[in-house]
């Protein structure tokens, strides 16, 4: 489903070159789960910001779902990062002046589907997601679980199959990252991929498979057993 070979990316600061991802190869298989961590600096994000379709690789290539996605134009890779990938990042990204609904709603909205349509399948998903009678708040009326359950909700709307995760409880305390960890692996095990950027191992620990990175490089790759930190229903 992503499949990843000899992808490097360079930085450059004033004469100094970063290698932000130096030779990385990755599978994911459809409906998997993985964690992504190592220290600040290691490259997680430009890995997440590269699968996202955010970035492009210097070298190497990345396919998606049969698609190889080097050779796609911005509109082409706009159009298949749209259609198949969900983003939930550490800092919300919601629009102040949109109530919970509107925000989840947006996608949708910016890709044209008629209003009875959108009403129904956000309601669905604010049903889902515990968000029904908060449906009409502002996110400043909203506390940091609700409102990373609305980004979450707005990431899910278009029916992605890939779901990026970057630091998704960074911003939250326990009861409400434990919350959302359990959104995220509920999204999986009904079938998305989900890959998530943390520091936090407790949360890292949950997904099936651990990816470790230092220095632009997978350093360490593996695959949990059940009883290892995640359920073993997923």
């Amino acid at each position: 489903m992503i499949e990843v070979n000899d992808v490097n990316k360079t930085f450059y600061l004033g004469d100094s070159a970063v290698h932000a991802l130096d030779n990385v190869n990755l599978r994911i298989e459809q409906g998997d789960y993985l964690s992504v961590m190592g220290p600040s600096g290691s490259g997680k994000s430009t890995l997440l910001n590269m699968l996202g379709l955010l970035d492009r690789p210097d070298t190497g290539s990345y396919w998606l779902n049969g698609v190889n996605t080097m050779s796609l134009d911005e509109n082409e890779r706009a159009r298949l990062r749209r259609e198949q990938i969900g983003f939930v990042f550490q800092s919300y990204h919601l629009i102040p002046r949109l109530t919970a609904r509107e925000n989840i709603e947006l996608p949708l909205v910016l890709s044209g589907v008629a209003a009875r349509q959108r009403h129904a399948e956000v309601g669905a998903i604010l049903d889902k997601l515990g968000l029904a009678e908060r449906a009409h708040h502002l996110p400043n009326q909203l506390s940091g679980g609700e409102r990373q359950r609305v980004a979450i909700g707005r990431s899910i709307v278009m029916k992605p199959s890939v779901l990026l995760a970057d630091e998704p409880t960074g911003n939250l305390d326990t009861r409400a990252g434990r919350e959302v960890t359990d959104i995220l692996e509920e999204l999986n095990q009904g079938g998305i991929t989900l890959l998530v950027v943390t520091h936090d191992s407790a949360m890292g620990d949950r997904a099936k498979r651990h990816i470790r990175m230092v220095d632009g490089a997978i350093t360490s790759a593996h695959r949990a057993q059940p009883g290892d930190g995640y359920p073993a229903s997923a």
